[in-house]
Formats: C-alpha cells, structure tokens, sequence
C-alpha cells in the first residue's frame, strides 16, 4: 500500500473518531443544558422563561452571573480562555498549540450556568471548543503531528456544528471559513468523514430536531429581489452595530474581575428581560414560531433591539457562552419584522414572514462570522429548498457588503480575539 495513501487513511479514520466524540460530547453538553432548564422551569418547554415572574426575570441572570463571576476570578486568567475565539488563538499560534482539558471543562460548566440562567448567548460557539478540544485530545493522545493535530482539530468543530443544527456540509465549510483551515483534499477528507459523523450521531442519539422548523416557498413576485437587498442592507448595519458594541465593550472592561462583568452582563439582560423575557437563554424557542411565520409584530420588532444589546454586552463582557444562535434570532426577527411590514401594507403575492425571517437569519450569521458561504450552505440545509437559494445569496452578500464597508476584513471573532487584553503567561 502506498505510504501517502496509507497516513490518508489513517487520518481520515481519526477523522471518523474524533467526530463522533465531538459529536458525543456536544450532545451531552446541550442534554445537561436541556435538564438543567427542566429544572428550573418545569412549567414551560425548552427556553421558556417567560413562565418566571419580572422580579425572577431580573434576579436569575444577575445571580448565575455573580455566582460565575466568582468562580471564573478563582482561575487563572489563561484557564479562563473559551470559546471560537480560544480555538482561534490556539490555531494561529506557532508550532503545536493543544486544546487545554481544564479550558474544555471550564466552558462546559461555565456554558451551562449562563444558558441555563438566562444569559444570552447560545450553546453552538461553546460547541465549537469542546468538539475542537475533543479531536485535539485524540491527536495528544496519539502523538500526532502539528499539522495532522490541526486537521483533527477542524473535524472536531465542524462535527459540532454539524451535531448542532444537522447541518454536516454547513459544518464543514465553517471550518474553512471561520476557523480559516486551509483547503487540501487529502488533508480534508477527515473533516468531512467527521462532519457525516456528527450530523449522524445527532440523528441516532438527540431526542429533539436539531435543526429549525421552516416552511418550503418561494418569493412571491419578482419586485421583492429589492425586498431582499434592503433586507440584507439593514441587516448589515445590525452586524456592524453588534460587533462594535461588543468589542468596545471588551476593550473598556477586558481587565475587570468576572464578578463584576458577569454580574453587569446579568443585570442589563434581566432589564431587558423585563420587557422581553423571549431574549433569555438561547431563544430557539421564540426562533421557531418567526421561521413559521406566527409572530407578531408588536413581538418581533423590540426583539430585534433587545436582543442584539443583551448577547453584544454579554459577548463583551466574557460571559462563557457564544453568539452563532443569537445571530440567528437577531436576523430572523429582522427578517420577520420585514415581511411582517410588508403583510401590514397590504402588499399582494409577497412571501410570508416566515421565509423573510429564514432569508435575514443566514444574512445575519454571515455578515457577523464573515462566512457568507457558511450561511449559504446552512440555509440549503436547514430549508432543503432550492428556491431560497436566489433570495439568499441577494441578502447575504448585500449584508456581507454593507458589513464590510464599515468593519473591514475581520470577523466578530477577529475582532474580539484582538480586542482582549494580552496575557504574557504560558498555559
């Protein structure tokens, strides 16, 4: 046998078991997550922390804040590194860069206290890191080189996003795009082997859809291609509006005690949450009935403001959890709120809420991960309807735009990764 098709093989292999381990441990993760709101809200499905009173709206998210905040204190500063953006810097480190344990575990629990306690960030940034850091304890484990380390490492994010929303190819791409893996086919097959892995074990072992509920159609007239460029124009503003809030706001408190920060990010998501509990959590549960196109607009429109300043502050504050999800709900309220508009006006033949919803919410990931071929795939994936596939390219690549004038090149997780204070110590 061939030596190069032989190490092909054998990584390609590892590539099949680190995503099912990443898939493994992702799932567990969303299942403990799950359990623990069962807990605190047995009265309501999912996220449904509109069943809490106002005064446990505003105490739960500054408790689990402070609680955590005291916790995160108690660790070094460099075990406290989590996240896209820990994954990040490990990648564009020189030489060999593993995946600390200590920082999978801290992101573990630390995700789940903030999810569970209402923060609003999402399970599917934290994803990332474990699946990551499971693929990067299999190539330690084995003594694999640099680069075939990295490989495994790429397999294990995209078999989490892939186990996240049943999205394997989606997964993949985010690898090359977000993660900026460089593309070789024999350096890749492992990614997709781990990708199939994952989306396969999340349909064998989740007990819920991972994916999001949509409804097949189509645009109703050919008028609403401008519908959907200032779609995508608006939507590109709210991704620069996001990153900047965020990353001022990292930049401000980079240096401050967790207690603090946390309890700070606690406080403005309970306010808010006095107004519009929907925002608490990971929200996919208010996300669904939008991408149905059973929303309100008195609902969806504060939605999009209060959401988007309740996950910007808690990204920039360090709260554990991530901002995929809620990129997603922020342009899927925008979307709705648009077609919701156009219903309001009587226009005729224009598709639903729903499908505007779908269109902003691909729009919204891909302007703000700068991954715009990500949330393409992802929308064929989520939707399995060609027909979205026009409308979706016109929003995404005009948010893609807008966003780029304003911001640059960079990604939110560039931005935040070069915002965050620099810390000399090894870890």
């Amino acid at each position: 046998m061939d030596h190069d098709y032989a190490a092909s093989l054998r990584l390609t292999l590892l590539g099949a078991v680190s995503g099912l381990l990443a898939a493994l441990v992702v799932l567990a993760f969303r299942s403990v997550i799950e359990w623990g709101q069962w807990l605190l809200l047995p009265a309501a499905s999912g996220d449904g922390y509109e069943v809490l009173s106002p005064a446990a709206r505003l105490a739960l998210p500054l408790a689990a804040g402070l609680l955590l905040g005291i916790a995160f204190d108690l660790l070094p500063r460099h075990r406290r590194e989590v996240g896209v953006n820990h994954v990040l810097k490990r990648l564009q480190a020189p030489g060999r860069e593993r995946l600390p344990l200590v920082n999978m575990l801290v992101q573990f629990f630390g995700a789940v206290v903030a999810i569970v306690g209402g923060h609003s960030v999402d399970r599917e940034g934290p994803a990332v890191h474990l699946g990551a850091g499971s693929a990067s304890f299999v190539g330690s484990w084995l003594g694999l080189d640099a680069e075939e380390e990295r490989t495994l490492l790429a397999a294990g994010a995209a078999a989490a996003i892939a186990a996240a929303f049943d999205t394997p190819l989606a997964g993949v791409v985010f690898s090359i795009e977000v993660l900026r893996i460089r593309y070789q086919v024999t350096r890749f097959l492992p990614v997709i082997v781990a990708a199939v892995m994952g989306a396969m074990a999340s349909r064998v072992l989740s007990l819920d859809d991972p994916g999001f509920p949509v409804v097949p159609e189509h645009l109703g007239s050919h008028w609403e291609i401008l519908a959907m460029l200032a779609l995508g124009g608006g939507i590109g503003l709210l991704a620069v509006a996001f990153s900047t809030l965020a990353v001022r706001l990292l930049r401000t408190t980079g240096r401050w005690p967790c207690s603090l920060t946390f309890s700070l990010a606690g406080l403005i998501t309970g306010l808010l949450a006095l107004w519009t509990p929907q925002i608490m959590g990971i929200s996919y549960d208010t996300l669904a009935i939008m991408l149905l196109g059973e929303a309100q607009l008195v609902l969806v429109l504060p939605l999009v403001a209060t959401k988007l300043i309740a996950t910007a502050v808690s990204i920039g504050l360090r709260v554990p959890g991530g901002l995929i999800g809620p990129t997603l709900f922020i342009g899927g309220a925008a979307g709705s709120t648009l077609g919701l508009l156009l219903a309001a006006a009587g226009i005729e033949q224009a598709a639903s809420a729903g499908f505007y919803a779908t269109i902003g919410m691909a729009a919204m990931m891909g302007a703000t991960l700068r991954a715009p071929l990500a949330a393409l795939t992802a929308l064929l994936e989520l939707t399995a309807n060609p027909n979205i596939i026009l409308p979706g390219m016109l929003a995404v690549a005009t948010a893609e735009l807008v966003s780029r004038a304003w911001r640059g090149e960079r990604s939110v997780f560039d931005l935040l990764l070069n915002a965050q204070p620099i810390d000399t110590r090894k870890s």
